[in-house]
């Protein structure tokens, strides 16, 4: 189960960013949220542990408020592109374990790439719940929301289910869940440098005799709290 005591930053609380320290909030985790405009930290000041006005791009207020104590930081500013790289290179800087920036567009997304930014979110396609959920629950990579509590979720294979076939680790009536499919990671070769590249390819329909390895990616089906149980449970 995941830790509530958890402590993440949202860093830019336009529409989106505020959506997301919402639904951490939701979630039980203790959430920090800053910006440059009063106006949106006001707006979030009873919803969220603390909600500060401050300029995000300076290391030294961002170090003052603990931000070098979080679990992760979500960098959601919007509208100026060169207070997002500022900022993240300062949170980098300064070890956050987890640094999660917007990118509007495709030269955005390769300069937080060249930044060593790995979490990268496009407002467009992922909504807040979706940000929220991946935050506090790590293993969990990517989710769908369908109607009636249920999801399609991607989650890291915990440790307890490694090297384990699928029939032993029974899934449908252990936890009630469906494997729709893997993702496995294979070593591929380059034929022109030689290089040695890690690609991900989907298995197709899983057997009963397939095992699971620690660097896959289950593709299930089923509720969000017996996803939540399943990780709890083999972790």
């Amino acid at each position: 189960m995941p830790d509530m005591a958890r402590k993440f930053a949202v860093i830019g609380v336009g529409k989106y960013g505020a959506e997301i320290a919402r639904e951490l909030a939701k979630k039980g985790a203790e959430v920090h949220a800053f910006d440059v405009s009063q106006a949106r930290t006001e707006a979030l000041k009873d919803e969220v542990a603390l909600a500060i006005a401050l300029d995000a791009t300076d290391p030294k207020i961002l170090r003052s408020k603990g931000i070098d104590q979080m679990d992760a930081v979500v960098v959601a500013i919007g509208e100026n592109f060169e207070a997002t790289v500022l900022t993240s290179m300062a949170l980098k800087d300064m070890g956050v374990p987890r640094v999660i920036a917007r990118a509007s567009g495709a030269n955005q997304l390769r300069i937080l790439q060249k930044l060593g930014i790995e979490e990268i979110l496009a407002p467009e396609m992922e909504i807040a719940t979706t940000v929220a959920e991946r935050l506090v629950n790590p293993s969990i990579t990517g989710f769908l929301q369908l109607p009636d509590g249920f999801e399609i979720a991607e989650i890291k294979a915990p440790a307890g289910i490694a090297n384990r076939s699928l029939e032993d680790i029974d899934l449908r009536n252990k936890y009630r869940l469906t494997l729709i499919t893997l993702k496995r990671e294979y070593e591929i070769k380059d034929e022109q440098s030689g290089d040695i590249k890690v690609e991900e390819h989907i298995i197709g329909v899983p057997k009963s005799e397939t095992m699971i390895y620690e660097t896959d990616t289950l593709v299930v089906f089923g509720k969000l709290g017996d996803v939540k149980k399943f990780i709890e449970v083999n972790v």
